[in-house]
């Protein structure tokens, strides 16, 4: 079969709870991120959920049997809103105590913290201090997951790599929505966090601001090691980022398998 000389046949891996499925898919030249280039026999668990009900008033919204997140793994979440995605952000972030369940962050029993500083959340209405510069609010997270002597470096770094170097002394009230969402990104990375958690971050971002997000986001969790969870209803970006794709369908987490041509082989 004869393709265009954009387009690619590619392995689509799929690894649900019940073991892999292999596609053979056609790849329609979508731009590519940092993927990870293999994968360890052994990768310790980030994340750990068992037995989880997520929902409000005691009727539940997401129900999931079992779930890992190892390290140096982005996973991507998508599904039509009020779904429960958000809701099981932040049962994983300690902020919503689940139904039933339990989930382990780093080894830590969630409402038990894990070790200080190992959970960064970029929710949506991302939580910035309004009146406050970008470099106070940056520093906010460097600090709580930094020595003292190093928060400052870390806080430098995050904003340098997100393009707000000339904004640092800008109070957020004068920002864009745009901006605004780059600083809680930087919040974040300046954090070092063992698990990052966000929650449709790449909102109200033109594309060429998007790729440097992704990027930067990209290589912090390749060269840590860190683990990350992100929400994201746009299916097609949320494949080019991800490793693993699950979409939330009927209350449960399932894989998305692949919504291009699939061919029988």
């Amino acid at each position: 079969m004869l393709l265009p000389s954009n387009w690619s046949l590619i392995i689509s891996i799929v690894e649900p709870i019940s073991g892999p499925i292999y596609t053979l898919v056609i790849n329609l030249g979508l731009p590519k991120y940092q993927k990870r280039t293999h994968t360890p026999k052994y990768v310790p668990e980030v994340v750990s959920i068992r037995n989880l009900e997520v929902g409000f008033n005691g009727s539940p919204l997401l129900s999931i049997d079992e779930f890992l997140v190892n390290q140096g793994e982005v996973l991507a979440i998508t599904g039509p809103s009020g779904i429960g995605k958000t809701s099981l952000l932040k049962t994983i972030a300690g902020i919503l105590k689940p139904i039933s369940g339990t989930v382990k962050v780093c080894g830590a029993t969630i409402p038990h913290r894990p070790e200080r500083g190992s959970i960064g959340y970029i929710p949506q209405k991302l939580g910035l201090v309004r009146h406050s510069s970008v470099w106070a609010n940056v520093m906010l997270g460097s600090r709580a997951g930094n020595p003292r002597a190093e928060s400052r470096e870390h806080a430098m770094n995050a904003i340098e790599v997100l393009g707000l170097k000339e904004k640092k002394n800008e109070p957020i009230k004068r920002l864009s929505g745009g901006q605004q969402r780059r600083v809680a990104t930087a919040r974040t990375l300046a954090q070092r966090p063992a698990l990052i958690l966000a929650d449709e971050f790449l909102s109200e971002l033109d594309e060429e601001t998007s790729d440097r997000v992704v990027n930067s986001v990209l290589e912090y969790v390749r060269s840590s090691n860190t683990a990350m969870i992100l929400v994201e209803h746009d299916i097609s970006r949320a494949k080019q980022i991800s490793d693993r794709l699950l979409v939330i369908d009927d209350g449960r987490l399932n894989p998305f398998i692949t919504d291009t041509s699939v061919l029988e082989v």
